[in-house]
């Protein structure tokens, strides 16, 4: 059977030894890891660090392989990224876990972006583990919020002073300054902070400020795990068709019970929320009615009303 997949029964092993990524990593990657031969001092080489270099890779042999070989090492890849994960999560309440949704296009000049990173500032100080989707944008926040745990909350202020300056990540300069921030206002190294990106969207850059990258081939187990793990509950922030889809694959694991828990889901923005994309307005309307059940539906526009009802949730569902 292996000869009939692959020719000769070692040509699997042969591809993954030449393949640009390590099809047995040890685990998660930092940013040191995952932008090996990056140096932010010298722009250009960007283009050929290891993350680049493996997404140039995936890229030319296709976003859906139909080679087995190739198949065979992304999967072994995401396997051993997948243990890293879940050997963090081992580290917490499962209610502990809290996820954030929303748009890789929020640039780092929007409110809502600053909210973000206050959001998850707080809730990581207050024993949390964020998680977020890796890339820019709300995503980006979530990550910056974890790694500024532990200092002063006028360091959201310093950091944007400098992220600013490339307000997206079509923006020249947007990972030079992401990396200009991690010198100038280092982690203090006290706190977890996990994001779970994807090559599938290696166009977007990964976000460098989370502890733990989970970096996977595979974007529809990178999504599962986004919104299974977070039993802590869930907070959604403006953004499109891709959050929309999460916020009702989400309520759908909360209909169902599917993993035991019901878990929050926080928006934040009421105008957005009800009006732009009136998903909470149409949710909460499904939960009257009895046609969705187990949603544990809030709506703010205050970061620190979202923060509050995260922590109500871990201190009721301890208590039980």
């Amino acid at each position: 059977m292996i000869s009939n997949l692959f020719g000769e029964p070692n040509n699997v092993f042969q591809h993954m030894m030449h393949v640009p990524y390590d099809t047995t990593p040890p685990g998660v990657y930092s940013a040191a890891t995952l932008y090996k031969g990056y140096d932010h001092h010298r722009p250009e080489t960007f283009a050929t660090c290891y993350d680049q270099a493996v997404y140039k890779f995936f890229i030319i042999e296709g976003k859906i392989t139909t080679d087995p070989k190739e198949s065979m090492a992304r999967a072994s890849h995401d396997h051993y990224v997948l243990q890293g994960i879940y050997d963090l999560f081992r580290k917490y309440d499962p209610r502990q876990v809290v996820g954030v949704m929303g748009g890789s296009a929020m640039k780092r000049t929007d409110d809502a972006y600053r909210q973000i990173v206050l959001i998850a500032k707080h809730l990581t100080e207050a024993g949390s583990l964020m998680v977020s989707g890796g890339g820019s944008g709300a995503m980006e926040a979530t990550s910056l919020g974890g790694f500024l745990a532990g200092r002063d909350d006028s360091d959201i202020d310093r950091a944007l002073e400098i992220l600013v300056q490339a307000p997206d990540y079509h923006s020249p300069g947007y990972m030079e300054t992401a990396f200009e921030v991690i010198d100038k206002l280092p982690s203090t190294g006290q706190y977890n902070c996990l994001a779970i990106p994807t090559w599938l969207y290696g166009h977007e850059p990964t976000a460098p400020f989370a502890s733990h990258i989970g970096k996977l081939f595979c974007n529809s187990v990178r999504e599962d795990i986004l919104l299974t793990v977070s039993f802590g509950g869930i907070i959604f922030t403006p953004g499109s068709a891709g959050t929309m889809q999460e916020i009702f694959q989400e309520a759908v694991q909360n209909h169902y019970l599917t993993l035991g828990i019901a878990s929050p889901m926080v928006f934040l923005g009421e105008e957005f929320w009800t009006e732009t994309m009136p998903a909470y307005a149409m949710l909460k309307h499904l939960s009257e009615t009895g046609r969705y059940k187990n949603l544990l539906l809030s709506i703010t526009d205050d970061p620190a009303t979202a923060v509050a009802t995260i922590l109500d949730f871990q201190r009721t569902a301890k208590g039980k």
